[in-house]
């Protein structure tokens, strides 16, 4: 700990840390390891790729100085548990097991998303990563997504897919059960001030409860936000680059982004 503010998490507030991953130099990467525990370090070490091994280093540090900007804790104290889906909580210390926070990593960045007492759920995505997307869709999509997918012009549905996809991928992720709930068992509609959720009965839920949101953070880069409305408070989301245990990490800015609407 630096003995910086704590940050206030009000009701309502969201914030998305993001990183590039083009900010580890070699004794960037020492200082990250000696925050890591023992755990995390020997699955650090086991990734064999190099692009790979950054990515989890990454990650696992931005998450434990995220949660150190709201709480007087020490990066290295976090410990977290995983529910029966894999999906990652904070157990220690327990006075802090309201604040939630969902991680999602692709080439290049790192971001990370956090609330209290509310579902959140974040994932990024690069768009210029091999993918077949016309191949891809069919085993994703839902019937009314895939459909209008393929009526998308095809200087655009490479987009299209991803806009899809990242607000999939925020929803299973915020509902915390992951490729559990089958994909094809929910589908948004795009086009209207913010996309929305419709369900089937093998996804139970109250498509009303939740607010999704899509944003352009780089010209390779597409990310969506899921996050509940509890006591009907609406979420207010709030983008900040960051790079984790810098000198001038409280002078980060605050960026207010603009829904990509597709």
């Amino acid at each position: 700990m630096t003995g910086r503010k704590v940050l206030e998490l009000r009701t309502g507030q969201v914030d998305v840390w993001l990183t590039s991953l083009s900010v580890l130099g070699d004794s960037q990467q020492l200082a990250y390891l000696r925050i890591l525990p023992e755990s995390e370090r020997a699955k650090w070490q086991r990734f064999a790729v190099r692009s790979a091994r950054l990515q989890y280093l990454l990650t696992r540090v931005l998450i434990r100085t995220t949660l150190s900007r709201y709480a007087e804790v020490p990066e290295a104290a976090w410990q977290f548990e995983t529910n029966r889906y894999g999906r990652p909580h904070v157990s220690h210390p327990p006075e802090f097991r309201g604040i939630e926070f969902n991680l999602s990593n692709t080439d290049g960045l790192v971001t990370c998303a956090v609330s209290r007492n509310r579902e959140i759920g974040i994932d990024i995505e690069n768009i210029g990563r091999a993918l077949d997307a016309d191949a891809l869709a069919p085993t994703v999509f839902a019937p009314k997504e895939l459909a209008d997918f393929r009526r998308t012009p095809s200087e655009t549905r490479r987009i299209r897919f991803f806009s899809y996809w990242t607000l999939k991928e925020s929803y299973i992720k915020a509902r915390g059960m992951g490729l559990s709930i089958p994909l094809d068992a929910f589908w948004f509609e795009l086009g209207g001030a913010s996309p929305l959720l419709r369900v089937t009965d093998r996804c139970p839920d109250v498509p009303e409860r939740w607010r999704f949101f899509q944003y352009t953070p780089t010209d390779k880069h597409r990310m969506a936000v899921a996050v509940t409305t509890p006591w009907g408070v609406e979420p207010s989301i709030q983008l900040r680059w960051v790079t984790p245990m810098s000198l001038d990490q409280d002078e980060v800015a605050a960026l207010e982004l603009r829904g990509l609407q597709q």
